[in-house]
């Protein structure tokens, strides 16, 4: 399976793709912990079969000094041991807001309280922009074709 448009050379998709690279320094620059950030994107880009996503998500935690096991554990993470309360809260939150067709009720009341009680204003809305913008992201993915394997930590500033 090759990639359909590379966005970068794509006059048009290159535009694009410099604007949605825009909207996520604001959550970069949040309070938001790098490695919930991390892996909430990774868990969403697992549930979508982005390729390309999860592979640079596991890359970025694995270069910001996450062991393997919690990388590993993601996908499993209801049944592991390794994940705080609120890392645990973060990956509720992007499956179930990753799965809105999947469930009647979107996120939970039970999820978004949890959330609550680990993250402040500024963070909660941090991590649901995350969510909203990695299924974006992974639809593009998905779509084009993008095939994991190639990303560097990091090349993306």
């Amino acid at each position: 399976m090759e990639t359909r448009i590379d966005l970068v050379t794509n006059e048009l998709g290159a535009k694009f793709a410099k604007r949605f690279g825009n909207a996520s320094l604001v959550i970069n620059q949040s309070t938001l912990p790098r490695a919930v950030r991390e892996m909430a994107s990774l868990r969403a880009s697992q549930i979508n079969g982005c390729g390309w996503c999860t592979d640079a998500h596991t890359k970025e935690l694995a270069a910001a000094g996450e062991p393997a096991v919690r990388i590993n554990l993601v996908a499993a993470w209801r049944e592991s041991t390794v994940f705080t309360e609120a890392e645990r809260a973060a990956l509720a939150l992007a499956e179930e807001g990753t799965r809105l067709a999947d469930a009647h009720h979107g996120v939970s009341e039970e999820t978004w309280a949890q959330v609550r009680k680990h993250y402040d204003d500024d963070q909660t809305v941090a991590l649901v922009a995350l969510v909203a913008q990695i299924n974006a992201a992974n639809r593009l993915g998905v779509i084009l074709h993008q095939q994991g394997g190639s990303y560097e930590p990091g090349m993306f500033g």
